[in-house]
């Protein structure tokens, strides 16, 4: 052979002896060193199904629990694994057609891939539950999943617990380093949301073997890898579920707030925003349809007021304007001013006043004289010591700061807003560089651009009543095993008020807030026999697109005066005046935390007619009408589409509401008409009252 040829051949072998031992090489690489592929074989022989464990419980002040853990299950599906399931049964079981199932089987592998388990249907009821389990041997690839759901046995206090939901792609991006997973639940608002990391424990994992058709064998080496679920931790709070269930009644068919707060420790005793929504609505199987219609409701029941609404305080907020005017001395407690109707000050005639006379300082908390407290605030402003109102309004603002206004609080629940205390910068803006006190007179009386929540009225409530100084108010007081994240501790700091207020301006203020009661503007109503409370009204003017609404309605108090044991904040909007609708509410309030009960025929009366009250504003019962005619609407139409698949004769009566059955539908009596459903006009008329019902309505 020539040496060339020889040259050659021997070139090929070394080529091939090392492509063999490439390929030997990497064989044992993978055999003996490498997990990869060792892991996806083990994967698609391992099941790993999460053991999800239960929620901490949260408790009442009493230890009754608010919440509680109730079993449920998932239908879970693993989209790679589902070659043969009999996909109609599974449809005709869940109430869906074949469209709905291809649509969430691509929203799921799209959002979690297709080898891995994702939720197909959430939050079965036990009904479904039983058909789907006694069929799953017809659904390869879906499994059931038990999870923990919340109950709610009270059916109160959605705003303050919140909800939990299913994490989506975009919550997992932003809590990566968190350890939630896809199907994974978490707190969504409330207290679920602020405590998540204490309440929701952690996942435990059983690991089963499965044979080539996906079924399950058994445990995979015999538990040795599988971890136990822990359970979250309990929360104690400062919620009275008595005082809770109450405001909730009271405020039935209402727009506005409630807040109460032990003014020893800042603990919420309540916490009411209405118009509420059952608990229970966003739990359990039919979850998304309440979510939708609670979303879509115009009364926006997801706005938790006390906290996320911020309202001009009206009367209530010459409280603050007198402590200021007492400290800075421009007045004292003996100081009188007479008012003729108006406030003369400004020259323009406003304020009006509702009470003509002269008052001292007692007197003008009682009556709520608008003039003397405009005259205190233009004489702060106008104190030469300050050179000018820029200066003085600072001055003014650092004393308002001290009381929790202008700032969140930092209350231990989401969506708290700060209020507004309106700055000399923006005043100077809004008046070309330079402005007077006259300029923003009405804030003297609340009705300017200050605003604050009701959260923060009732936290100024608690400061008189404890004559400078809070805590921070908050819910939780306590939480199971210790506070391990430092969560409470911001709560155990005690605050006061700017240093130069002494006590005996606290007690000139409680002087007139005690005769506000007695003998002032809440007299009457508001009393309650054998406690001194000292409360002020506030009456806030509401407009609605520039047209004059019916006021709003204010009250803050506390009681008993000497030993403070509950402050409250209570808010109606579209009420009148503040001792129509807020002051006794507040009253039945505070008698039922100090007695427990309400006592005697006269104010379980008043008790009952205030919960009976509707207060709804025209507005919203117009949109509420409107939506309600266009559901009915919605409903004849799919009605009348099963009409028209099916046999008529095989539809029940009882099938049809009466709603839908008193909704005009030409097609029953003349088929060759139009056939389009037309509202009914008289769907709203007796949600109105006339001009004189509401008269006698509001002197009652």
């Amino acid at each position: 052979m020539p040496a060339f040829n020889q040259s050659r051949s021997r070139i090929i072998q070394i080529i091939f002896l090392a492509v063999f031992i490439i390929i030997t090489a990497q064989l044992v690489h993978l055999q003996v060193f490498s997990s990869k592929y060792k892991m996806a074989a083990e994967s698609n022989a391992i099941f790993r199904k999460v053991i999800y464990p239960d929620r901490g419980i949260i408790f009442d002040r009493k230890r009754k629990a608010l919440l509680q853990n109730n079993i449920t299950f998932d239908l879970v599906v693993t989209p790679s694994e589902t070659k043969g399931t009999d996909t109609a049964t599974l449809c005709n079981l869940l109430g869906i057609d074949t469209t709905e199932y291809r649509k969430r089987m691509k929203e799921i592998i799209f959002k979690n891939t297709a080898v891995r388990p994702s939720t197909f249907e959430a939050l079965l009821s036990d009904e479904m539950y039983a058909k789907l389990n006694e069929n799953m041997y017809k659904f390869p690839g879906f499994i059931l999943n038990e999870r923990k759901a919340r109950t709610y046995p009270y059916n109160i206090g959605a705003n303050i617990l919140g909800y939990i939901g299913e994490v989506d792609t975009t919550f997992l991006r932003k809590h990566k380093d968190e350890g939630y997973e896809m199907n994974d639940y978490t707190g969504m608002s409330g207290l679920e949301r602020t405590y998540e990391k204490v309440l929701m424990g952690e996942r435990g994992v059983k690991r089963y073997i499965k044979d080539n058709k996906s079924r399950i064998q058994g445990s995979y080496e015999n538990g040795m890898y599988d971890t136990s679920a822990v359970a979250g931790r309990n929360l104690y709070t400062s919620i009275d579920v008595d005082l809770q269930a109450l405001g909730e009644r009271l405020m039935k068919n209402k727009v506005g707030a409630i807040v109460a707060i032990n003014p020893k420790t800042g603990g919420i005793l309540c916490m009411i925003s209405a118009p509420t929504y059952n608990p229970n609505y966003l739990t359990g199987s039919e979850r998304r349809k309440h979510f939708a219609e609670l979303l879509l409701d115009p009364r926006l029941p997801f706005n938790n007021r006390p906290l996320g609404n911020m309202y001009s305080p009206g009367s209530t907020f010459k409280t603050v304007s007198g402590i200021i005017g007492l400290t800075e001395g421009v007045i004292d407690e003996k100081t009188t001013i007479t008012c003729p109707g108006y406030f003369t000050g400004c020259g323009n005639g406003k304020p009006k006043c509702l009470d003509k006379g002269t008052f001292n300082f007692t007197n003008a908390v009682a009556h709520s004289d608008n003039t003397y407290f405009s005259t205190v605030f233009k004489r702060l402003l106008e104190q030469p010591r300050y050179g000018g109102a820029d200066s003085a309004l600072t001055v003014f603002n650092t004393y308002a700061s001290s009381f929790g206004l202008g700032s969140k609080l930092g209350v231990d629940l989401p969506s708290e807003k700060k209020g507004n205390l309106p700055t000399s910068a923006y005043y100077r803006k809004k008046n070309g560089g330079k402005f007077y006190a006259c300029n923003l007179i009405s804030n003297a009386i609340g009705q300017g651009e200050v605003q604050t929540t009701l959260i923060q009225l009732a936290n100024v409530m608690t400061i008189i009543a404890n004559k400078g100084w809070y805590y921070t108010p908050h819910v939780v007081d306590s939480i199971e095993g210790g506070d391990e994240y430092n969560m409470l501790k911001a709560y155990k700091i005690k605050h006061h008020t700017d240093n130069r207020i002494p006590d005996s301006v606290y007690t000139a203020v409680q002087d007139g807030m005690q005769a506000v009661v007695d003998y002032g503007t809440a007299a009457g109503r508001s009393k309650i026999a054998g406690i001194v409370m000292c409360g002020k009204t506030g009456t806030v003017e509401n407009y609605d697109h520039g047209i004059k609404q019916q006021d709003h309605s204010f009250f803050g108090a506390f009681a008993p005066r000497d030993n403070p044991k509950i402050a409250i904040a209570v808010m109606c909007e579209n009420a009148g005046q503040g001792a129509w609708f807020a002051a006794p509410i507040a009253s039945l309030m505070v008698e039922k935390y100090l007695r427990d009960s309400i006592t005697g025929p006269e104010r379980n009366a008043q008790l009952i007619q205030l919960e009976n009250t509707n207060l709804i504003p025209q507005r919203m019962r117009l949109e509420m009408a409107k939506r309600d005619s266009l559901k009915q609407i919605r409903e004849s139409k799919k009605l009348q589409e099963k009409m028209n698949k099916e046999n008529i004769d095989s539809i029940d009566e009882e099938e049809i509401s009466p709603e839908i059955k008193n909704i005009p539908n030409k097609e029953k009596n003349n088929p060759t008409k139009d056939s389009s459903p037309k509202k009914k006009t008289n769907t709203i008329v007796a949600a109105f009252l006339n001009n004189e019902k509401k008269k006698k309505h509001y002197i009652a």
